[in-house]
């Protein structure tokens, strides 16, 4: 039986960001097919309970950059916990992603995440978009986010229906695992066939 993931995601998540490349590396180990797919949390998060950032209380966002700056030193994984360009709309960079091939998405979400997460750049400026589509052999990034915004839309539809309301969400066989935190149960799931 074929293994696959699906991948509800957002490029300007630090909880994605941190775990991108390990879940990368267990479903590499395990064969199995991950399927990309970014979705619009400003839709989600009203319908699931969800708050934005700048809506939750002090006290968690304080917590929240705690538990980032734990989280890089446990993992090992460089990060700037507020970069200069977030909150940053990311609905152009996630139709990027899903308008280019489904072999490149990967890649291309890790290096988005990376560009606002470690390297202080502007995810949602078109020619920082363009730039790092063509480093992944994406050659027309606005032809590649025009192709991609219907389909963004209609995974935000399914994730609705699916009951994501986080992210990262990985799914395996129709089973939610929210959050990077929760990659050994995916390592687990994958594991079972």
């Amino acid at each position: 039986m074929e293994k696959i993931v699906d991948y509800y995601m957002t490029p300007s998540s630090p909880w994605t960001y941190l775990g991108h490349a390990r879940f990368g590396e267990i479903a590499q180990r395990h064969g199995a097919t991950v399927r990309v797919k970014p979705v619009d949390y400003g839709v989600i998060f009203p319908q699931s309970g969800g708050l934005p950032l700048v809506k939750r209380a002090p006290q968690r966002q304080a917590y929240r950059l705690v538990e980032l700056k734990r989280w890089a030193a446990h993992l090992g994984v460089p990060i700037n916990v507020q970069p200069r360009h977030f909150p940053v709309n990311a609905t152009a960079a996630s139709c990027l992603i899903l308008g280019a091939a489904e072999a490149q998405r990967f890649a291309l979400a890790g290096a988005l995440l990376a560009a606002l997460w470690t390297a202080e750049t502007d995810i949602a400026d078109p020619g920082t978009l363009a730039r790092i589509a063509a480093r992944h052999g994406v050659d027309d990034a606005p032809s590649a986010i025009a192709a991609g915004t219907p389909v963004f839309r209609a995974m935000t539809e399914e994730a609705l229906k699916r009951g994501v309301f986080g992210a990262p969400t990985y799914v395996v066989r129709d089973e939610l695992f929210w959050g990077q935190d929760r990659l050994e149960f995916v390592d687990r799931a994958l594991a079972r066939g």
